[in-house]
């Protein structure tokens, strides 16, 4: 690279947009400076969003970002902004809607051209240097943009208008509002059924991406009907899954998704948000069958998580990228004689049944994923699944150059993360779960702020990097997301651990979420009424690779309605449940963390208190008893006797002088109070 001066993005905090500081490329970060010079300029906007782990947005920065004579149109004829769209969901869910209705496909990099109003007239993904692909080169669209512009303007601005006008009718509600009941479920589960890859497990064909939430609705429905057959749909998947390329055979964790369909060959990066969802729907796998399959992908997925991707300061980075040595996966990658300097004697069994030849399976090299058979795989499970052989091939990988890492630490991310490491560390006796878990937990409490009125404490979206900065920057604020994922991870912190201060982090974040961001017409806006005016308030219903906000805002909702008794978050939920019944009887793929919510909501719920010292043998028998099954609409309250805590659920319950007491109700009917585990397990497995 010539030696060239910074451009604005050097006083960044976002590792993805620092990437791009010293391009030719002039340009902005999303902010008013660039608005106005936009207008001042009469100049349109090009809009690039992307975010670090992304590859093919390394690929065009190398190939038209980094290239002068690209980097000069564009500086001529536009004004040019940058947005990490793991910092601003909002400016991406708007102009993604854009570029979908204009293109029919979504994606990233994005490019779209904006009037200097900062309404979109054109728009893409990623885009090719020159002609190839099918698509139009860069510096050809660049050029006709530019011209349609200067000589149509006229025509340009109707079609940005019109597109505008759609993306608003789109975040509208126009829902048919319905009852909520055992039969939606059927249907949601039918239609999924239809979907089903009966051979490699997962939904659809390539590219496969794992949809844990739709994974974890199969596993609820198995639970409340018995039926073996959608447990048979997710168990097929999961096994696919923890077998495959998808998943790193070496350090754990999960890539992004699997661009065949039989999940061997990965895009390589890996994401915060899949690894915590992953982790949480194979515990819960293993809650339910005991298979040391999924305790095995649990604890290792998690257990890379503290080892690559933990922040210094408490919490959790974004990504790992794709890429290192600017060559995609060779990171994870193996060759045979790579395989056999490191194991030597026990060489030939990992190679023969982790599918490692001399030819490759991948441009000349190997994704190690599992290719004996089923008896083989449950004997390697019974004994440790080659523990000793890969723990010595991840440290010879340590030794190779690692992927970049993005470090920001995202709240919502972290939610999902905390809660996780909570439900882990409390079913699985790991103490350095819940450690991690409470760490980040503190760190994003102690990010939150009081608000101009003093009312409610406001989240702020990003939290770490800004106070390491010499600038004065103010971190982005709050979504959606934030407080009802970090919501939901304060709430299993509180049911793992019995403290206090989660529940009431909880409730203080619902009063904001309730305050500052519902919706007139039932659920959530993704941005606070406080937060900068786009050309259309985003407000998402359905999942992508996170839950939608408002999905998780419901079951948050019932979560926090059973524990403190207030009816009036129930009946907000069951609000927002009813106006997408249809919905997500019909599309179910697109609703899985709802489904879920709504599996809560129609119940039956049982609540469970356990009464009794810490340091009680009884106590700890009686948590685990309760904490080793899957239950997944229980809701538990642990009282250590000495915590100060104003619940209804603890009235009349003051437990024995000596031993602990667990009071189990289901549905307004309560059982006889017990102090033996075996008792416990009987009550919780046998629903009234």
């Amino acid at each position: 690279m010539p030696n060239r001066s910074a451009n604005r993005l050097i006083n960044e905090t976002s590792p993805y947009l620092q990437q791009h500081a010293y391009n030719p490329v002039d340009w902005y970060p999303w902010g008013e400076e660039a608005l106005q010079r936009a207008k001042h300029n009469n100049k349109p906007i090009l809009l690039s969003i992307g975010y670090s782990a992304c590859h093919w947005c390394h690929v065009m920065e190398r190939e038209s970002f980094e290239d002068e004579n690209t980097a000069q149109l564009m500086n001529e004829h536009f004004v040019c902004i940058k947005v990490d769209r793991e910092e601003r969901p909002d400016l991406d869910a708007v102009y993604m809607a854009a570029v979908q209705m204009m293109t029919g496909r979504g994606g990233w990099p994005m490019t779209v051209f904006l009037t200097p109003e900062r309404i979109p007239f054109y728009g893409g993904t990623y885009f090719p240097p020159e002609d190839r692909y099918g698509m139009p080169g860069f510096r050809r669209v660049l050029v006709a943009v530019s011209e349609a512009y200067q000589q149509r303007r006229d025509e340009v601005e109707q079609q940005g208008k019109a597109i505008a006008g759609e993306i608003n009718q789109h975040t509208a509600n126009r829902l048919i509002p319905g009852l909520v009941t055992h039969e939606m479920l059927d249907e949601a589960f039918q239609e999924l059924s239809t979907k089903l890859d009966a051979r490699e497990g997962g939904f659809g064909g390539a590219p496969k991406f794992p949809q844990p939430m739709i994974l974890e609705f199969l596993l609820r429905y198995t639970h409340r009907t018995g039926r073996p057959v959608p447990m048979e749909m997710a168990e097929l998947t999961l096994s696919k899954m923890a077998y495959g390329g998808i998943y790193d055979q070496v350090g754990g964790g999960f890539h992004r998704y699997s661009v065949d369909d039989r999940w061997l060959v990965p895009h390589f990066e890996k994401m915060l948000y899949d690894n915590a969802q992953m982790s949480s729907l194979y515990l819960h796998a293993y809650l339910m069958t005991k298979k040391p399959i999924y305790r095995r992908i649990t604890a290792e997925t998690l257990d890379y998580l503290l080892r690559e991707m933990q922040h210094p300061e408490g919490g959790f980075c974004c990504s790992q990228d794709a890429d290192s040595n600017g060559e995609e996966g060779v990171y994870f990658l193996w060759t045979a004689d790579e395989i056999e300097a490191v194991l030597e004697d026990n060489a030939s069994d990992i190679c023969r049944n982790f599918d490692v030849s001399e030819s490759g399976n991948f441009e000349g090299r190997c994704i190690l994923h599992w290719t004996g058979d089923e008896k083989k795989s449950e004997e390697s499970e019974a004994n440790g699944f080659y523990s000793e052989e890969r723990s010595k091939l991840a440290q010879a990988r340590e030794r190779r150059v690692m992927p970049n890492r993005d470090d920001k630490v995202l709240a919502s991310w972290n939610g999902l993360v905390i809660s996780t490491l909570a439900e882990a560390g409390a079913a699985l006796n790991r103490s350095d779960y819940l450690e991690a878990a409470t760490t980040a937990a503190h760190r994003l409490l102690r990010a939150m702020t009081s608000s101009a009125e003093g009312d409610y404490p406001h989240l702020p979206h990003v939290i770490s990097n800004y106070e390491r900065r010499d600038v004065n920057l103010k971190a982005p604020a709050g979504f959606l997301e934030d407080y009802a994922f970090v919501s939901d991870g304060l709430l299993s912190l509180f049911e793992a651990t019995g403290e206090p201060q989660w529940l009431n982090g909880a409730v203080q974040l619902v009063k904001t979420m309730n305050t500052s961001y519902a919706d007139p017409n039932g659920g959530y806006f993704n941005t606070a009424d406080s937060a900068e005016t786009l050309i259309s308030r985003p407000k998402e219903l359905m999942d992508n690779a996170i839950p939608a906000g408002n999905s998780a805002a419901c079951e948050v909702l019932l979560r926090l309605s059973a524990l403190t008794g207030d009816r009036s978050l129930e009946n907000i939920a069951a609000t927002y449940l009813r106006s997408l019944r249809a919905a997500m009887a019909r599309y179910p793929s697109a609703f899985g963390r709802l489904l879920c919510a709504a599996d809560r909501f129609i119940g039956p719920l049982q609540e469970l208190v356990i009464v009794g010292r810490r340091e009680w043998h009884s106590t700890r028998a009686l948590l685990q008893t309760a904490r080793s099954q899957y239950q997944p609409n229980l809701t538990t309250v642990y009282w250590d006797k000495v915590a100060h805590l104003d619940l209804p659920l603890l009235e009349g319950r003051d437990g024995d002088e000596n031993e602990a007491v667990a009071y189990l109700c289901e549905g307004g009917l309560c059982r006889k109070p017990t102090e033996t585990p075996e008792e416990l397990t009987e009550q919780l497995s046998n629903t009234l």
